[in-house]
């Protein structure tokens, strides 16, 4: 018995790419990063905090979804398979790529915060008499 499975939960890093192939097909391909928190070993020394890249494939109608509704630091949940596949360049170059083909996806992203084209501004703090007050405090009914 084998199992080649991958669950990854991480940011979109640039707008997916969506074609259509024969017969209408479509197809989506997206960049997804996944972190791991940086650290600090007992003897004082910092781990940074580590980026992994992963090459997501999504088809039919998860790709159809993919092109309505996800965008570039969307939050997803991919579930699917490990593929390497290889080709060789014109100078004769044989590459290599590993990609995960989504099988399931999930938008993690808050619809709220998709359908906000700019994101809201942090509250302004002003000086009023040498103290620093939130500019919110003016708008407590309290």
């Amino acid at each position: 018995m084998s199992l080649n499975k991958v669950m990854l939960i991480g940011n979109v890093g640039k707008e997916p790419v969506i074609r259509y192939i024969e017969g209408g097909v479509c197809t989506a391909s997206l960049t997804l990063a996944t972190s791991t928190p940086g650290y600090r070993l007992p003897n004082g020394t910092e781990v940074p905090e580590r980026t992994e890249w992963h090459n997501v494939l999504l088809w039919r109608r998860l790709a159809e979804v993919v092109e309505r509704y996800v965008h570039k630091g969307d939050k997803l949940y991919i579930e699917g398979e490990l593929r390497t596949r290889n080709w060789t360049d014109k100078k004769g170059q044989t590459h290599y790529i590993t990609e995960v083909w989504a099988k399931e996806m999930e938008m993690l992203t808050p619809r709220s915060a998709r359908e906000t084209t700019t994101a809201p501004q942090p509250p302004q703090e002003t000086k009023q008499e040498g103290n620093a007050v939130d500019s919110r405090q003016e708008e407590l009914p309290f």
